[in-house]
């Protein structure tokens, strides 16, 4: 399955890139999914209504998918579209909760919350989004999703890899010896030790997790940014390129949307084009030399609305991509004969100096970069090493480490 996820900056038209992207992937023959993570119905002003009975004639029947509204969008052949319902989805998510803890709870006393008084709570909208790509793994040619502004998605698509971090740590895999000395814990302790239940959850949301981890990390998933250019477009795709490098995500393209004709005979209206091809130069300049494609979407002079306009935009689909788990973002180059020490590489385009910082913690390295933080487990190798000193050099945090006697086999 091809997965295309569409962020980008605030009010850039986010909902309408991955709209037309979609509209321009479908054909006959095809089932192509547009996802939808936007709360303010965008989708359905700009798609056309879209209906809310799950499935559809031709669409992927499975019991995971069955509990997402998809529904055929009739004007276009081979496209289906669904909006993420973030409440419903924390109404089943809390109800499920309260049935598998229905013992425990009548055992405190306390009495069950019922659907009606439930209200979702923040982040909610990131864990319907995980669940909706879990949910939708497989059984589809290409799945492009709608994302939040470039921040809240990619802190929502790094949730996965840190809440296992979380789980790993709090519930390890020694877990059977934790539970053989459960009662002489609860003696120790004075407080009763967590049972079998809590381990078997903790097991059970690894592995729907883990489903959702494998969708984002595929090396068939890739990301389009989109921008509406001006003044600050340029830095703004630079951060967000340094965002999505430091988790190991692909940009496959750099969308500049809304742009106006050059030769209006409006005087007015020809400045105004004529600073937006400024902006698209400095979009070129910062993507120079990299694989990231430079997209180019008209203004229509109106609103999108229905696939008629969508195709107008001429987006163009996602380009192919070799399939399989993809590579690991950081590199570890042996200079242990040469320079006496072994050289980490992690890819930061648009980082700056004043921006980075780094923390090795145990066998793990923090990193801090434009505003993002990510923790990463170092190799097998660095492990038994020390840090001897850091660079950021040609786009890339450079790190050195030198063999710990005690630790580096002789």
């Amino acid at each position: 399955m091809r997965t295309l996820l569409v962020t980008g900056t605030g009010g850039a038209g986010r909902t309408t890139v991955a709209a037309a992207t979609a509209v321009a992937a479908s054909t006959p023959g095809r089932r192509v999914l547009l996802l939808s993570a936007d709360r303010d119905a965008s989708l359905d002003r700009v798609l056309g209504p879209v209906p809310a009975p799950a499935g559809g004639e031709g669409a992927p029947r499975t019991d995971e998918t069955a509990a997402l509204p998809i529904a055929p969008v009739a004007s276009v052949p081979g496209l289906w579209a669904a909006r993420i319902d973030a409440a419903a989805a924390f109404r089943a998510d809390a109800g499920a909760v309260q049935e598998r803890l229905g013992s425990l709870l009548d055992l405190l006393g306390a009495a069950p919350l019922d659907p009606e008084e439930l209200t979702e709570l923040p982040g909610a909208d990131a864990f319907a989004l995980l669940r909706a790509l879990r949910d939708t793994a497989g059984g589809w040619d290409l799945v492009v999703v709608d994302l939040p502004p470039v921040h809240d998605a990619l802190a929502a698509l790094a949730l996965p890899a840190q809440l296992r971090r979380y789980i790993a740590r709090l519930v390890p895999q020694e877990r059977q010896a934790a539970r053989a000395l459960r009662p002489v814990l609860a003696q120790l302790a004075g407080v009763p030790a967590p049972g079998a239940w809590a381990y078997e959850a903790a097991a059970r949301v690894d592995r729907e997790l883990a489903t959702a981890q494998a969708v984002i990390e595929d090396s068939a998933t890739t990301v389009r940014l989109v921008v509406a250019p001006g003044t600050h477009a340029a830095d703004a795709v630079r951060r967000a390129r340094t965002g999505l490098a430091l988790y190991g995500h692909r940009l496959e393209a750099v969308v500049a949307n809304r742009l106006l004709p050059a030769d209006s005979p409006d005087p007015w209206l020809a400045e105004l084009a004529g600073h937006r091809r400024k902006e698209v130069r400095a979009l070129r300049a910062e993507l120079a030399g990299t694989p990231t494609a430079l997209h180019e979407l008209p203004h229509l002079g109106r609103e999108p609305r229905g696939a008629e306009d969508l195709a107008r935009l001429a987006a163009l689909p996602p380009a192919e991509v070799p399939e399989g788990p993809a590579a690991q973002p950081w590199t570890t180059e042996d200079r242990l004969a040469a320079e006496g020490h072994l050289l980490w590489r992690l890819p930061l385009p648009g980082a700056t100096r004043d921006t980075v910082d780094l923390v090795r913690r145990g066998d793990e390295l923090v990193v801090d970069a434009e505003g993002y933080r990510r923790i990463l487990p170092l190799p097998s190798a660095l492990r038994r090493c020390t840090v001897a000193g850091a660079a950021l050099r040609d786009g890339a945090l450079q790190v050195r480490f030198a063999p710990d006697p005690g630790l580096w086999p002789r």
